[in-house]
């Protein structure tokens, strides 16, 4: 699903909301959720899942094309853990993986 996939969807399930309101209120959202891990803030969406910022010390890498050591700088990168609920609807309503032997 797509951010405009999202923005649709919010405008069919509230017929009061115009599509401009409901592209919006998707921004609003998402730059919320952007601003606070920038800040280095946890959200967490009871039945969701949380977002929060993990950090990555600095390591000894390898060039594929050379194998010639590259250090790679520490850095900040946002995570996502899903909740519980989220976890056993996508499990239990997700097709079943076809497993080749």
């Amino acid at each position: 699903m797509t951010r405009s996939d999202l923005v649709e969807e919010l405008a069919a399930r509230f017929g009061q909301l115009t599509h401009k309101d409901a592209e919006f209120a998707v921004k609003t959202i998402l730059d919320a959720v952007g601003e606070a891990l920038v800040k280095g803030h946890r959200i967490e969406i009871r039945g969701f899942g949380s977002f929060s910022v993990n950090h990555r010390p600095p390591r000894m890498g390898r060039n594929p094309r050379s194998g010639e050591a590259v250090a790679i700088p520490e850095k900040r990168v946002p995570h996502f853990k899903p909740g519980k609920a989220l976890r056993e609807a996508v499990d239990q309503r997700t097709q079943p993986l076809d497993v080749q032997p």
